[in-house]
């Protein structure tokens, strides 16, 4: 199995004020540029909503032969103001990602995303897809209130780990159980620190049990808001709630229902068999729309980039689009 690409440093680091309306909040994104400042363009979009970017995510594209850019969405890592939810919503997501693309003076960039970042790629390139050379995507995700469901409620992966579910439910009252979503929600958003931190634990040390089918022992994978202390995981997993009890804001233009606008786009998907977070159904229903999409089924994978298999299948893949797209 192949290793990651070693690690490098950014050559350029911005902080962009990102445009906003008379009255609203000013965000600003924190955008690194790393690789070969004349190579070709790749945007990362970091899944969760939420995580923001790591140092590990630069080390899947080959620095000699990749401009790779990334940056941490609204409220995420490095970008402020942190933890806002405010103008915070996918069609600011897309035109963050424009005002980018233009400020670096990018014609068009190869777009890779991850779960999360796999949904909002789809939806950026459905909205400006004569600016992508080609999606790469690892672990579908549509967004669809069946695919919230999936995590977040008593009928999807619940029925798979009953046990962890058991525990996630044993904070909540009879009736917040009800509505799991909208009560770790109410709950996080609360003052009362020491019930909305033991709930963000256990919603934790759920999502732990559905993201690897790979033994932690045998790989490596830095938490994503390692680089901030204290209430970092709060706030991630705030705005991941924020977007998952609003459908991602995508449900009024649906993945499926506009992939006629991105069939001429080179896309490549990359999905683990039992992949617990995004189940493989999503890729399949993409693939089903489009059957020029090359889909790559890991037989032996789980949801994270990290497992061995994918992994090394977006180390080749990365590879065969530098040759494909040089010069």
């Amino acid at each position: 199995m192949r290793s990651p690409y070693p690690d490098i440093e950014p050559y350029q680091v911005h902080l962009f004020d990102m445009r906003a309306n008379e009255g609203e909040t000013v965000h600003q994104i924190y955008v690194e540029e790393c690789g070969n400042p004349n190579g070709i363009p790749i945007v990362f979009l970091h899944g969760g909503p939420g995580s923001g970017c790591r140092p590990s995510h630069r080390c899947l594209f080959d620095p000699h032969s990749y401009r790779i850019i990334l940056f941490d969405q609204r409220g995420c890592g490095r970008s402020q103001p942190y933890g806002c939810l405010e103008n915070n919503r996918t069609e600011y997501l897309i035109n963050d990602l424009e005002q980018i693309r233009e400020t670096l003076a990018i014609r068009q960039w190869i777009v890779f995303g991850g779960s999360w970042g796999a949904a909002l790629a789809l939806t950026y390139a459905q909205q400006h897809s004569e600016r992508v050379t080609a999606l790469v995507l690892r672990g579908v995700f549509l967004g669809r209130k069946s695919d919230v469901g999936w995590v977040y409620d008593h009928g999807g992966a619940a029925k798979i780990f009953p046990e962890a579910w058991q525990n996630l439910m044993s904070t909540l009252t009879p009736c917040e159980r009800e509505t799991p979503l909208r009560s770790f929600y109410t709950i996080l958003l609360d003052s009362d620190t020491q019930r909305s931190g033991e709930v963000s634990e256990a919603l934790n040390q759920w999502e732990r049990h559905l993201v690897r089918l790979v033994s932690p022992a045998h790989i490596t994978l830095k938490d994503a808001t390692s680089c901030r202390g204290g209430d970092a995981k709060d706030a991630a997993k705030i705005i991941q709630l924020h977007y998952s009890l609003n459908e991602f804001f995508i449900s009024h233009r649906p993945i499926l229902a506009n992939m006629k606008t991105i069939n001429a786009i080179p896309t490549f998907v990359i999905h683990g068999r039992y992949d617990m977070v995004c189940p493989l159904e999503q890729a399949w229903q993409l693939y089903q729309k489009n059957q020029n999409i090359e889909l790559d089924v890991m037989p032996l994978s789980g949801h994270v980039a990290e497992e061995p298999e994918i992994l090394e299948a977006i180390l080749n893949l990365t590879d065969r689009l530098a040759r494909r797209f040089s010069g």
